[in-house]
């Protein structure tokens, strides 16, 4: 049985949500939340926060076990950029890419 988690539009750029995504891949949940609480990053507390809904929708909807999940898949996909203009010199404007992503995380439990 697979469970899954999504969060839409994190305001975080999908390059630096991908380092976190490719750390914790195919680990198990309980593992994955430990090596991200020592991170000091503000990515790596939204990518936690996916995993931890993950894991208590597995619990709630499923009754599986917290302790015998596992990540199977994690996803970081591109969301909407937002668009903006800095004013430069001799009335010229250069844009500005507010970037977002999409974090998706589905779990199973694992087979003994």
């Amino acid at each position: 049985m697979e469970v899954r988690a999504v969060a839409k539009d994190t305001g975080v750029s999908r390059r630096k949500v991908h380092l976190m995504v490719d750390m914790v891949r195919g680990k198990r949940v309980d593992e994955a939340l430990a090596m991200l609480r020592f991170i000091p990053s503000p990515t790596a507390r939204t990518v936690a926060k996916v995993i931890k809904s993950a894991a208590a929708n597995a619990e709630s909807g499923f009754q599986m076990s917290p302790s015998d999940l596992k990540i199977v898949k994690i996803l970081a996909d591109e969301a909407r950029t937002l668009k903006r203009y800095r004013p430069r010199s001799r009335g010229r404007a250069s844009p500005i890419l507010k970037r977002s992503s999409h974090i998706t995380v589905i779990i199973a439990g694992e087979e003994s």
